[in-house]
Parts: C-alpha cells; structure tokens; sequence
C-alpha cells in the first residue's frame, strides 16, 4: 500500500512539473511597449536597453497653408529605458513641450499562456513629470509635478489580433484656479482626472500591422473637460525595431498631460499625423 501511495505520489508530481512547463507565457502580444500614445503590457527581457523617439506634427485642419500640419509647430520626446530585471522595466523621457521630463516604471503581474491557465496579461505602469520651464511660472516648487498610474490588461487571441484595455488615473499638483464671488480660491479643474483607453493591434504579415487606439476621459471637471482620443495607424517590426506611423488627437506625448489637456476635438478634424520609433539593444 505505502508503495502505491508513492507511486501515485510521484506520478501526480510529475503530472504538475508537465502541467507547468505547458502553461508558457504567450511571445508578441504586441511587438513594441508603445501602441501610438499608450504603453502596452510588454515588458522587454531582462539587460534590454531601449530608445524612443516619438514626433507629433501639427493638426491637420488648416489643410495646405501649413501642408496639413507637417509645416506646423511640432512636439518631440526622446526617451531611453532599460530592464535590470525579468518583469521590470525604468526609464527616463523628455518632452519639447514645457520641456517636461518623466520618470517611469513598468512591471508585468501576470502573464498570459499558451494553455490559457492564465487568460490574459496584467501590467503596472506609472510615472512622475517635471515640468522644467522657469520659476516664474509656479508659485511653489510642487507645482512643477504630476503623477500618471495605469493597469494594463491585454489578450492575444490568435497570432494576428491582440488587445488591450486600460484605465488609468492621471494628477497633477496645480491646476488653474479663480477667485469666486465669496472670495475663496475655486479650482477650475480637478487634481485627479481618470480616464481609460482600448487598443487592438491585427497582423496583416509577419511585420506588419494595423494599429488602433481609442481613449475616452471619464472625469468630469469645471471647466476645460478634454476631449477623446482616436487613433490608426501602421506598424512595421523587426527584432530590434519597431516604427508605427498614425493619425489621432493626442500631440503631448507625457500620457497625463493627454488624457487631461487634450483639446484636439476629432468632431472639428483635429487629427495630428504623428511617428513612434523604438530601438532595442539587448546586453
């Protein structure tokens, strides 16, 4: 009897080893960290170093006077990131407009696999902006800062389409104000702004892919309330790059200065044609 007990113990521990090594995390939910404006569930291998660049021309509205935006005021951030360890990505950015610079940290909680033991992936995203223009424009060193903190949730559904959905909260330290007719201090838009954003991206070959994006504002403030997001757009991959090329709404690059300043109303054709390019280096 003991001998059996054993057996079955044994056969039941082996059957839990192929159990585990069967439940491999899917590859290539989605072949960048970034999907035009928002970062996805991806998190690169540990020691991989990568560098952004990421272009908004102007809106497109004015048509030829300024060649639908391409001749018009642009905005800019370059960013570099790195993976010291496995599920954990830093890094830095900054951005041309009010020469913002952000700090942020990615980690992947779950992982989605083969065997759908876990149905989807789970990321973390957040970061903390600097805006570094001159003193004169704050009243207190504080006001300098916003916060941005996301959870990424994503499904590869089969080797062409994956998706994503991820609300979001965005704050910032100072927002506009006025004085109200009792004399006390009113603040015309909220600190704290939530938000939520869906993406999908469909494979059309082994490098190439259409992209979409939607971002919807759930906060509603005094005044200023900012519009929706949306966005298409192409990508094209190899192993160390990634290029996606689109038109959306979004043009300020750092994501809690889109989801509560966006004033690019998609009603009016207020599109910006705007570029990622992303390059890894693995060490």
């Amino acid at each position: 009897m003991l001998l059996i007990a054993g057996t079955r113990s044994l056969i039941a521990q082996d059957s839990t080893v192929q159990v585990s090594k069967s439940s491999k995390p899917v590859k290539n939910t989605f072949n960048s960290v970034w999907l035009i404006d928002n970062q996805t569930v991806m998190v690169p291998v540990k020691g991989t170093f990568e560098m952004d660049f990421q272009h908004r021309f102007g809106t497109i509205n004015n048509g030829y006077d300024d060649f639908w935006g391409l001749f018009a005021n642009s905005n800019i951030r370059m960013g570099f990131n790195y993976a010291p360890i496995d599920k954990l990505y830093v890094g830095f950015g900054i951005t041309k407009f009010n020469m913002v610079w952000d700090f942020n940290a990615k980690y992947a909680l779950l992982k989605q696999t083969v065997d759908n033991s876990m149905p989807v992936s789970v990321t973390v995203f957040g970061n903390m902006g600097i805006d570094t223009r001159k003193s004169s424009n704050f009243r207190y060193t504080v006001d300098r800062f916003s916060y941005f903190s996301q959870v990424m949730v994503a499904r590869k559904f089969d080797d062409k389409f994956s998706a994503q959905v991820a609300p979001s909260l965005s704050w910032f330290n100072n927002v506009e104000a006025f004085v109200d007719s009792k004399g006390e201090i009113q603040s015309k838009m909220n600190h704290a702004h939530f938000a939520i954003a869906f993406m999908g991206r469909y494979r059309i070959s082994d490098k190439v892919g259409l992209i979409a994006n939607y971002d919807q504002p759930l906060t509603q403030h005094k005044t200023n309330n900012p519009h929706p997001n949306i966005a298409l757009g192409i990508e094209m991959t190899t192993s160390s790059h990634a290029f996606q090329v689109f038109m959306g709404n979004y043009n300020a690059l750092v994501p809690q200065y889109n989801n509560v300043f966006n004033q690019n109303d998609y009603r009016d054709w207020q599109f910006v044609i705007g570029f990622n390019i992303t390059r890894l280096w693995n060490f």
